[in-house]
């Protein structure tokens, strides 16, 4: 099922555009030394974004202080931005039945976009 959800989820629900977007927006923040954590996140994202039904996010057991400190940095710089924007198109496909897995798929979006590090996809 995650197979024809992923194939949906390419055509129909933009997820090739996340994919790419996510992506070169990682190559580029890794161009800089400061911006590698940050590109790694985004690539991290990048993939998620590409197939995202059948995976999961899930908190790591150790959650470090450098991770709370790269998320407060995230959220400030842009993370928040990522959020809405998911939090958006979740509501806008959630509109119709057709639209809810979708929509479930943005949220799970959402909750990696805002705060990317201490996290995991399994």
């Amino acid at each position: 099922m995650s197979i024809i959800g992923n194939l949906l989820w390419i055509v129909f629900g933009g997820g090739i555009f996340l994919f790419f977007f996510y992506l070169i927006g990682g190559l580029a923040l890794c161009l800089t030394i400061v911006g590698i954590p940050f590109g790694v996140q985004c690539i991290k994202l990048s993939f998620l974004a590409l197939v995202p039904f059948g995976q999961e996010v899930v908190d790591r057991a150790s959650a470090e202080p450098v991770s709370i400190i790269l998320n407060i940095v995230w959220i400030l710089f842009g993370g928040i931005w990522l959020t809405v924007t998911h939090l958006v198109f979740a509501l806008l496909c959630g509109v119709t039945i057709i639209g809810i897995p979708f929509s479930l798929q943005h949220f799970k979006l959402m909750k990696l976009s805002l705060t990317p590090f201490g996290k995991e996809i399994r």
